[in-house]
């Protein structure tokens, strides 16, 4: 993957997440997997089930936004 295309990629995974952080600070418990996966489900990111897990892991025990550079390197 080309460095543009990365930078890209990240710049999308962090829209989502931005998008489901938003949204978590007032959610049940335990609905980041399925909120997460709702939205990536509307965008052309393909996301490994280690990334999908690392990220939700993070929006749960992280105080503040997440960056997805910090959780997928």
């Amino acid at each position: 993957m080309t460095e543009a295309s990365n930078d890209e990629r990240m710049q999308a995974v962090q829209a989502v997440l931005d998008r489901i952080t938003s949204y978590q600070e007032s959610a049940p418990e335990g609905t980041t997997d399925t909120e997460l996966r709702e939205a990536l489900g509307e965008t052309d990111l393909q996301l490994s089930e280690d990334d999908v897990e690392k990220l939700v892991r993070a929006v749960e025990t992280t105080d503040g936004p997440v960056r997805a550079t910090d959780v997928l390197g």
